[in-house]
């Protein structure tokens, strides 16, 4: 029986994802073995090592993991919605609303809990201004929405560099690593991951209207489905990912922009296998850029944000040049 290009995939990316949480679980200023992970994991291991894994690593790994997930597969949404290789989950100027919001309850000396819902509540009306503005008197199209998104969140870059301008000075680290991205208070997992699941089991199950949207909305049409309900789904369940992501470790790009790209040119086209395998790359690349930003240097922690982009840029590039010389070859 000959293994399929699918399941290998598949396969090699649960391979990652397992040793990556692996990893996380037993790095640290503290290392443990793998066995006493595991006996962590198990309830047998003694009371301070069980502590470290299960109050800290573990909320922070599975944390980051979902994260990742979540933006890798509003990461490919928004491709879809937009029809446009460049789209991001930050294209409608969801992470810069975040920004201002959070930056503005930091400022004013607010509590965690209030910046959470400050970054929240920004993300979705940023989202909700660009849609609005797109939308106009008639019906949005993908490239009125980019524009309009691309706009916006210039607006709000400008906003958030005159905020840290005239913050005061013992703020500014906390607010710049927010900026990059920051899981070091990541410790209610539970939130991001049952939306990842949630929106990788429809997704999957929607995978065919993806595929058909995915090229183009008059053959969509022609075949009989509704377009403007399926556009508006797609739109809010990207929003709300990208929101709930933000607002739980701060600004983390790339994820959301490559990994979609990286696993089409891995696996084809198909949404039955870039939604899951998305899902699976983001929450694993992201687990690993943690797990790096807080030994390379520990005690000191480096932001997630410019690991995110140092780990996967190359991967990128080796793999879009192995994809052309393969090309070139046939």
């Amino acid at each position: 029986m000959i293994i399929g290009r699918p399941a290998l995939l598949f396969a090699g990316l649960v391979v990652i994802a397992v040793l990556a949480l692996a990893v996380a679980l037993a790095s640290g200023s503290a290392d443990i073995s793998l066995a006493e992970t595991v006996a962590a994991l198990r309830g047998t291991a003694p009371e301070n090592t069980r502590s470290l894994i299960m109050d800290l690593r573990l909320p922070r790994a599975l944390t980051a993991f979902s994260v990742g997930g979540l933006l890798a597969v509003a990461g490919v949404l928004m491709q879809v919605l937009l029809r446009n290789p460049l789209a991001d989950p930050y294209i409608l100027g969801s992470s810069g609303g975040a920004a201002v919001a959070a930056l503005l309850a930091m400022i004013f000396g607010l509590g965690s809990m209030l910046i959470d819902l400050a970054a929240f509540g920004g993300a979705m009306a940023a989202t909700l201004l660009v849609f609005s503005i797109a939308h106009g008197s008639g019906s949005w199209t993908p490239a009125r929405l980019l524009l309009t998104g691309v706009v916006l969140a210039a607006g709000f870059s400008a906003a958030t560099t005159l905020l840290l301008a005239l913050s005061p000075d013992q703020n500014l680290r906390g607010m710049l690593f927010w900026l990059m991205g920051d899981l070091s208070f990541a410790f209610e997992p539970w939130r991001t991951l049952w939306l990842l699941a949630l929106l990788v089991v429809t997704g999957t199950l929607a995978a065919r209207h993806l595929n058909v949207l995915s090229r183009g909305e008059l053959q969509a049409a022609i075949v009989g489905m509704p377009v403007a309900g399926f556009r508006y789904l797609l739109f809010a369940a990207a929003s709300l990912a990208t929101a709930l992501s933000v607002t739980t470790v701060g600004v983390i790009g790339f994820i959301g922009l490559v990994v979609p790209h990286l696993v089409r040119l891995a696996s084809g086209s198909d949404h039955r296998i870039v939604l899951p395998a998305a899902a699976l790359a983001g929450g694993s690349l992201l687990v690993i850029a943690d797990t790096l930003a807080r030994t390379v240097m520990a005690p000191r922690q480096l932001p997630v944000g410019a690991l995110t982009a140092a780990i996967g840029v190359p991967l990128f590039l080796i793999l879009m040049s192995k994809s052309r010389d393969s090309r070139e070859t046939v």
